[in-house]
């Protein structure tokens, strides 16, 4: 979801460079021009992460509503997460990267993680919830599981064959339920190789998803997938796209999870590249949206949580299918609007705040006899 805020070029998958796209917050003010493509993917990608969280308490007694659910769980975050690995690749653990780590991410992740820790104490009933921050709450745990990932980019970029090592290590993940739930290390593991696998990607990867072929073999794909997650839905568990759990905390065989690791891994790549075939490349209406993708992540929870106590979900008509496109439509205009400019503007404080005051300015480099001096003759 956050890109590599460095302002760089980064060759775009149209072809020729052009200016990389700023971090999904960024509010765009550096009159630098930004690569439509992602933005748009990141837009698209967060309306489906809201619509997801807004059928949760829709799921039960609608089996389609439960399946759409599945296949929406099954695309949206490895989405995020793979755009976030592509954008992570030119990290390299310098100061300026860094500083920048700092302030993009592990300090939205505090002041987050204490603001949904405060408000769920009322909307969960839960006046004693105890404030920490080794446990991350709800939509916080991206934030802790991408500053562990940006910060062992280096050690990807050595290995020589960083996915399947990544993939071991996510199947090793599932077997290990002691792991526990210390900033979601669970999750972060399952997820790592998404993350990895956009550390690997180049441009051409991306024109290759865009090809006509792809955009029309990525229909009968999506359908198929839905028919058979429809099919399987009382059968199965979703809970295992969550990748918060080990096989054994799951109810399964521990040999469960390393398969149902690698099957999923394949799945969601598929359908991520379904997804973005049908990602426009032009500039579009909420091409300018996807520069505020963080904030409508982190903001729109609060209104996901807020429909408990406020009752949004307590109308019988609500559960009905013209109840669920009403919550659908409503979730997506929400999240659209968490991601416009005035909104980032008003957020932006704690969301990319700036901090120069906390780091030390860097060095300037020693002068050589061949420099002269600024005013010398």
């Amino acid at each position: 979801m956050r890109e590599e805020a460095t302002g760089r070029t980064q060759p775009p998958p149209g072809g020729s460079p052009q200016p990389q796209a700023a971090p999904p917050a960024a509010a765009g003010g550096s009159g630098q021009r930004r690569d439509a493509f992602f933005d748009n993917a990141k837009y698209l990608a967060i309306v489906l992460v809201a619509i997801g969280h807004a059928w949760e308490p829709l799921r039960h007694g609608s089996r389609t509503v439960t399946a759409l659910y599945t296949v929406v769980y099954a695309v949206h975050m490895p989405a995020f997460i793979v755009v976030s690995g592509y954008f992570s690749r030119t990290f390299d653990a310098s100061p300026a990267r860094i500083r920048r780590l700092i302030t993009s991410v592990a300090v939205p992740y505090v002041v987050f993680e204490v603001a949904y820790t405060l408000f769920t104490r009322w909307s969960d009933h839960a006046p004693d919830r105890a404030v920490t921050l080794l446990e991350p709450l709800y939509l916080t745990w991206f934030l802790a599981a991408l500053f562990v990932w940006r910060l062992t980019t280096p050690v990807w970029k050595a290995v020589r064959w960083p996915l399947p090592l990544a993939l071991a290590v996510a199947m090793l993940a599932t077997l290990s339920p002691s792991i526990g739930e210390d900033l979601d290390l669970q999750r972060t593991l399952q997820f790592l190789p998404y993350f990895v696998l956009g550390l690997c990607l180049r441009p051409e990867h991306f024109r290759r998803v865009r090809r006509w072929r792809t955009r029309l073999l990525a229909l009968p794909v999506f359908a198929c997938t839905l028919t058979v997650v429809y099919l399987m839905t009382p059968r199965w568990d979703y809970a295992w796209l969550f990748h918060r759990d080990s096989a054994e905390e799951l109810g399964a065989p521990a040999w469960y999870g390393p398969v149902m690791t690698l099957a999923l891994f394949g799945c969601s790549t598929v359908l991520v590249a379904c997804f973005l075939s049908w990602v426009p490349g032009r500039r579009t209406w909420f091409t300018a949206l996807g520069a505020g993708t963080l904030y409508g992540y982190l903001l729109h929870g609060f209104v996901v949580q807020g429909s408990k106590p406020w009752g949004w979900y307590a109308p019988a008509w609500i559960h009905r299918p013209a109840g669920a496109v009403v919550v659908t439509l409503a979730a997506a205009a929400t999240v659209t609007l968490l991601c416009t400019a005035p909104v980032r503007r008003l957020f932006r404080f704690v969301v990319e705040p700036r901090m120069e005051w906390a780091f030390r300015r860097p060095r300037r480099a020693p002068r050589t006899a061949a420099q002269p001096v600024p005013g010398e003759s």
